[in-house]
């Protein structure tokens, strides 16, 4: 397989075209669909981890210093979403393409809960949501906010009102494995696509990287990004293009 090189709109409207035709549609969405929200990417130059040491959000810390790991939390999520984030206009294309019955799933890498504030329902979270607290004693989920308002209160570490366990970003943390069921959900979603739309993501973290070349073997690889990604070259479309402009051109050409 190779990469497309015709127009930006000979392949969007190819892709509109594969989509329309697909029974099983899926995408993958990595930092590049959130920054665009306002979100700073983690791992580019300048980025979240350039401000912060990873280290201090690794779980081993949380389990020996959950006090000191929430308030350094706090700051990471602030530099990260203390703005008026929002879905942009990526994030709400591809909720139109799942309420229009073309899209079955997104699969994300991102935590900032903004593709089900855009309306996506079937979102399987790789690496957890922001939006969220879970307890570490009895695994109750919480809304996230008003946690962190108690944190900011000095309510550290914040505890369960259930049990008086202690309460964990719902995220991955270093040293975390990934979610057993979302990472099943999300290859079964790929060893079932007949298109499967690889957006705004360097596809080079594990184990999110494998599941475009797993779709590329039995459907449509769409990789769309503003640069090259490892699996460009076995992509049948790649598009370098903001997804922001990308996601909705392909909605108006269905």
């Amino acid at each position: 397989m190779g990469t497309d090189t015709g127009s930006r709109d000979a392949v969007v409207e190819a892709v509109a075209g594969e989509l329309s035709d697909a029974d099983h549609a899926v995408a993958l969405t990595g930092a590049g669909v959130s920054t665009a929200s306002g979100i700073p990417d983690f791992r580019s130059e300048g980025g979240i981890w350039d401000q912060f040491d990873q280290r201090d959000f690794h779980y081993s810390r949380f389990k020996a210093e959950p006090a000191a790991f929430w308030a350094d939390r706090i700051e990471m999520h602030e530099a990260a979403f203390g703005g008026d984030v929002e879905p942009n206009a990526a994030h709400r294309a591809l909720a139109d393409l799942e309420q229009a019955g073309v899209l079955d799933a997104v699969i994300t890498q991102n935590t900032d809960g903004l593709h089900a504030a855009a309306g996506s329902e079937s979102v399987v979270e790789l690496h957890g949501t922001g939006t969220r607290v879970v307890c570490e004693g009895c695994g109750s989920r919480v809304d996230a906010a008003p946690v962190h308002d108690r944190v900011r209160d000095g309510e550290r570490p914040p505890r369960c009102a259930d049990c008086d366990g202690v309460l964990k970003p719902d995220v991955v943390l270093f040293g975390e494995e990934l979610p057993v069921g979302a990472l099943q959900t999300a290859q079964n979603h790929a060893r079932d696509a007949d298109v499967f739309l690889a957006v705004g993501s360097s596809l080079q973290v594990q184990p999110a990287a494998s599941l475009p070349r797993v779709a590329a073997r039995v459907g449509t690889l769409v990789v769309v990004n503003l640069e090259g990604t490892p699996v460009s070259a076995v992509a049948d479309y790649d598009l370098r293009a903001d997804v922001t402009d990308a996601l909705p051109a392909v909605v108006d050409a269905l």
